[in-house]
């Protein structure tokens, strides 16, 4: 892989699975994956949306077995390498190695943001396979800097080449996403990347922010097609580094064609921030919430804003879904007894 600036992982078919209720197709992810290979994106993210593993009740089920998603999207890539999301307790060393045998070159270790602990097993073990390695602390705002730098400093330890914040709420402002990238860049000696959700329009910013700070691993989805309002859609991301003279080795004509005539067709709707996306970044609500909080407000009646309102409230976070249908529950029954 030649040398860049920026090294841009495209995140639309693992993040964007939320979006897609899960829902993708052997044939919509080799035509995504060919095409962002022939643009030269480095790293391409498949898996479920809440990791390896995730395929579940509670998380929601995959149309298409991730295995398979994988082996098809490395099948058709010989530039990009195919990066895989493992959550510890939702996904584990089996599934890792299943994906690695996949084709897998790259795994991310995701934990809560003071959590970075139960990340050393798996990242131990995706050293052990060969694999490039990445800590992911995700809800990045929930921890103060130097919380999240002492767990930054966990993963440097495990061996993660590559230690990213997270801000999977998207409620951080760009000053906030400074001040935690800038604190990482002073105390480790690896790579820092930082992965952005658009709910306060906010997404570019950070990650403009983030790159200006040090970091030099940017996520992005095409098409801003992620979970929540989205990611930093990267096509845009290609062309802002572009004008700014900062060398992503992507190509932006192929992007921009892969985002209208392939992505932009499968989107169950516009990826827009709507008042629920909003309010996931206004009450730092983690952004995979949306969709499950959607249903529990449908089924219950109730204004989604009340639901992830009260999430919010009280800092439910990642692997608590199952608390949105509690949340909602109370709710209703609090609406009824006022009737």
């Amino acid at each position: 892989m030649n040398k860049r600036d920026v090294y841009i992982t495209e995140v639309a078919l693992r993040d964007g699975s939320h979006a897609m209720a899960h829902q993708y197709t052997v044939d919509q992810v080799t035509r995504i994956a060919r095409g962002l290979d022939e643009a030269n994106v480095p790293y391409i993210e498949v898996a479920h949306g809440d990791g390896l593993g995730g395929s579940s009740l509670q998380y929601g089920r995959s149309a298409t077995d991730e295995l398979e998603l994988i082996r098809a999207a490395a099948s058709v890539c010989s530039r990009s390498k195919i990066a895989v999301l493992l959550l510890p307790g939702i996904g584990t060393v089996h599934e890792l190695k299943a994906a690695e045998e996949a084709g897998a070159k790259m795994a991310r270790i995701a934990t809560h943001v003071t959590e970075a602990d139960v990340s050393k097993q798996h990242v131990h073990m995706a050293r052990d396979l060969g694999m490039e390695t990445v800590g992911f602390l995700m809800m990045a705002h929930m921890a103060p800097v130097e919380e999240l730098v002492t767990q930054a400093r966990l993963m440097e330890s495990y061996g993660a080449d590559t230690v990213y914040v997270v801000d999977s709420a998207g409620t951080l402002l760009p000053h906030q996403v400074t001040e935690r990238i800038k604190a990482l860049r002073q105390s480790l000696r690896i790579n820092i990347g930082f992965h952005g959700h658009n709910n306060l329009s906010l997404a570019m910013a950070n990650s403009l922010a983030a790159m200006e700070a040090g970091a030099t691993y940017l996520d992005g989805s095409i098409r801003s097609l992620g979970a929540g309002a989205g990611n930093t859609q990267t096509e845009v991301m290609v062309a802002v580094l572009d004008k700014m003279d900062i060398n992503t080795g992507v190509d932006l004509s192929t992007m921009m064609d892969l985002a209208q005539d392939i992505v932009a067709p499968i989107l169950p709707k516009p990826q827009e921030i709507e008042k629920g996306s909003l309010i996931l970044g206004y009450a730092g609500v983690y952004s995979s919430f949306l969709l499950h909080s959607e249903r529990a407000a449908q089924k219950y009646n109730l204004d989604i804003r009340d639901i992830l309102v009260e999430l919010g409230r009280q800092k439910v976070v990642g692997g608590q879904e199952d608390m949105i249908v509690d949340v909602a529950q109370n709710l209703a029954k609090k609406k009824e007894a006022l009737i």
